[in-house]
């Protein structure tokens, strides 16, 4: 039998819950636009090309003439964004990692536990570079620039990263099971 105490209690409880729901997780909707979708595409490039266009915050994945698979991406800020042609020699699923030595000397205080020691963060749900990493080289050398998920999915559609071009965990590994190792990436 329900008493009108435990009734008034649960009901105050159930109100007070949202509160309880970090800020992040509870106010972020994704704008339609960034989901992916399938798309007419003019580009010059073939089937299996990825292009990147930071101004608009999308990636293309090239799946025949014309056409092509377009995700919404964050991009690197102003002075950070990488341009150019590389690429995917390298993919792993819940990569470790480690700030490079210009991000931590950009901001000492948000690396901290970084400075003067070698810790590498294990993969995982709060790993920077969530799901999965598509690592970019240009002739053979790493470019330290990623393709990667993202712990703040708010980031999709602004330019606010340290290079890297950030995605949606679920979208990275849609494209990172369509993408093999020597997919050529172009970021405009």
């Amino acid at each position: 039998m329900i008493h009108r105490r435990s009734f008034v209690i649960t009901g105050v409880a159930a109100l007070a819950a949202p509160s309880l729901t970090p800020t992040r997780a509870r106010a972020f909707a994704l704008d339609p636009k960034f989901l992916p979708q399938d798309v007419r595409f003019a580009g010059a490039y073939g089937p299996g090309h990825l292009v990147v266009v930071p101004r608009a915050h999308f990636l293309y994945f090239v799946t025949a003439p014309g056409e092509a698979r377009r995700y919404g991406v964050g991009v690197g800020r102003a002075g950070l964004e990488f341009t150019g042609t590389a690429t995917i020699d390298v993919k792993k699923k819940w990569p470790t990692w480690r700030p490079t030595n210009e991000m931590i000397a950009r901001d000492p205080r948000a690396y901290a536990r970084f400075i003067d020691n070698d810790y590498v963060q294990p993969g995982g749900r709060d790993n920077p570079l969530g799901s999965r990493a598509l690592y970019l080289f240009q002739n053979g050398r790493d470019t330290y620039y990623r393709i990667h998920g993202t712990t703040e999915p708010q980031s999709i559609g602004r330019s606010v990263s340290n290079g890297c071009i950030r995605m949606i965990n679920e979208h990275v590994q849609d494209l990172y099971e369509r993408v093999p190792i020597g997919t050529v990436v172009t970021v405009l």
